[in-house]
């Protein structure tokens, strides 16, 4: 059976540990889509033109170390105003999208466009303040040498990017669920994700 969950929202709001979490707890394939935009912002600090690049976009490119640096996250957001380069990767998030057994997508705009169709759709949202402290511990961690003023005027900005670009725009989809987790602890925002899951019906936690 297919069944998309589509889950949005800006850089750290909590996203990908939902959906990572989600995709467990219900047995489905997951795709962080920001992989894809990350993989194409990287080849192209390597030089490459990057809608060529994500045209020749491959798997082994999301297995490639340093996707989720500073550096990286900035091209990734660069790259993903251009309208070409997000044609490139419609397809391939289209085809994972109707997988059998299910899939979960998290990314910008998995439920206003490439899955509008998806049968649950959550919009994950977070004050810009917890999202830059998010983000600064996770390069503190991965130990990034990083200022937390720095970090959290770059969410700022990449917000700004997001929701201004002409081309598949950041914004809830007309039908998405909406969840902030500014208070929220992991578990809770995990629980309060089911919960609105199962209320879209044909899809139950196993």
């Amino acid at each position: 059976m297919a069944f998309t969950i589509a889950i949005d929202g800006p850089a750290a709001s909590g996203k990908g540990t939902i959906s990572r979490e989600v995709a467990r707890v219900f047995g489905c394939a997951h795709l962080d889509t920001g992989l894809l935009y990350r993989a194409v912002g990287r080849r192209m600090l390597d030089g490459e033109p990057p809608i060529e690049a994500a045209r020749a976009l491959c798997a082994a490119d999301l297995e490639v170390e340093g996707l989720r640096t500073p550096g990286v996250g900035d091209a990734a957001s660069k790259v993903a105003v251009i309208p070409e380069v997000r044609a490139a990767l419609v397809d391939f998030q289209r085809a994972f999208a109707r997988r059998d057994g299910g899939a979960v997508l998290d990314g910008r705009d998995i439920g206003t466009v490439i899955c509008p169709e998806a049968e649950a759709k959550l919009f994950v949202i977070a004050s810009p303040e917890v999202r830059a402290r998010r983000r600064y511990d996770e390069y503190v961690t991965a130990g990034e040498s990083v200022d937390f003023d720095r970090v959290l005027e770059d969410v700022r900005a990449r917000d700004e990017r997001d929701m201004g670009r002409a081309d598949a725009p950041l914004r809830p989809a007309e039908d998405a669920v909406q969840i902030d987790t500014t208070t929220l602890s992991i578990d809770e925002a995990v629980a309060t994700a089911i919960a609105a899951i199962e209320a879209r019906g044909g899809v139950r936690a196993s």
